[in-house]
This record gives structure tokens, C-alpha cells and sequence, in this order.
């Protein structure tokens, strides 16, 4: 079976969450609401990041292949990147345009978007390979002009 396109996914992830967030924001508050929804995203993204772990060659992480992986993030033009170092130790690169950040907008999610898709990026790795780190210092979705990605491949 093939595999549903991320931009997609993740569109159709918010039209459910949309609406048990905006509950959610009704019943406990946009503070507690906002909180809950980052805790499961965030153990979402960990899940997944497992997921893809267990199909590594091997059933073994690396850098090589975590930088493979993003082809799934970028499918169908859903990022458009400016790689500026990919290699076994770094993948540092710049998204210059981000639809989906464009998408959640579009939804008027856009307050919650850094929620459903910027939080598991980093959080992704906790799952995949704990050695990956991300430093990011802006996004799109926080309206920078782009989002800065620095990955490293930290031995522990």
C-alpha cells in the first residue's frame, strides 16, 4: 500500500483536530488545551519516529538515512529547502517555503500549526535515533521568512 503523502496527512489530521482543539479550548482553556494537544503530538511524533526506526537497513539509525527520510516531508512541493550541509555528522538546511504552514492557515489553524507540525520535527528524532538533535531559531509558521533546521549526529 502506498503511502499517504505527509502534506496530506497531515491536512486531514487537522480537519479532525481543529474541532477537538476548539472543544477543548471551550471546556479547559487555551492554555491547558494548547498543552495537552503538544503532549500528544509530541508522543505521536516519538511513536512514529520508532516506526520509521524499525525499517532503518538493519533495523540500524544513521544520518544518511535520516536525511532520506525527508523526501517524505517534501513530497508533491510541500517544502521548498535550501540544503546547505548534508553529510553522516549534519543536515542544515533552510525550508524557504512551507505549505503547510500555508495549509493550516488556510483552515484557520495557524495559531495551532507550530502544534500539529513544527513540534515534531525535533521530537521526531527522541524516537528515530535519540543521537539526532535539532536547533531551530525560527519558523515559518511563527512567521520568520524561513525556518532554520540544524541537525547533528551527537554520539551520547
Amino acid at each position: 500500500m502506498a503511502e499517504i503523502p505527509v502534506l496530506v496527512k497531515r491536512r486531514l489530521q487537522a480537519q479532525v483536530i481543529g474541532p477537538i482543539y476548539a472543544e477543548m479550548v471551550a471546556q479547559v482553556g487555551e492554555e491547558k488545551a494548547s498543552a495537552i494537544l503538544d503532549a500528544a503530538i509530541r508522543k505521536a511524533a516519538i511513536a512514529e519516529g520508532k516506526e520509521f526506526a524499525k525499517k532503518a537497513p538493519g533495523g540500524v539509525t544513521s544520518m544518511a538515512d535520516f536525511v532520506k527520510l525527508y523526501e517524505l516531508w517534501t513530497a508533491d512541493g510541500a517544502l521548498e529547502v535550501t540544503v546547505h550541509e548534508a553529510n553522516d555528522k549534519v543536515f542544515n538546511f533552510d525550508v524557504t517555503r512551507c505549505k503547510y504552514a500555508e495549509s493550516y492557515k488556510e483552515m484557520g489553524l495557524g495559531k495551532i500549526g507550530h502544534l500539529m507540525s513544527c513540534n515534531r520535527d525535533g521530537t521526531f528524532c527522541e524516537g528515530y535515533d535519540p543521537n539526532i538533535k535539532l536547533e531551530r531559531k525560527q519558523t515559518i509558521m511563527a512567521g520568520a521568512s524561513c525556518c532554520t533546521f540544524r541537525y547533528r549526529y551527537e554520539m551520547s
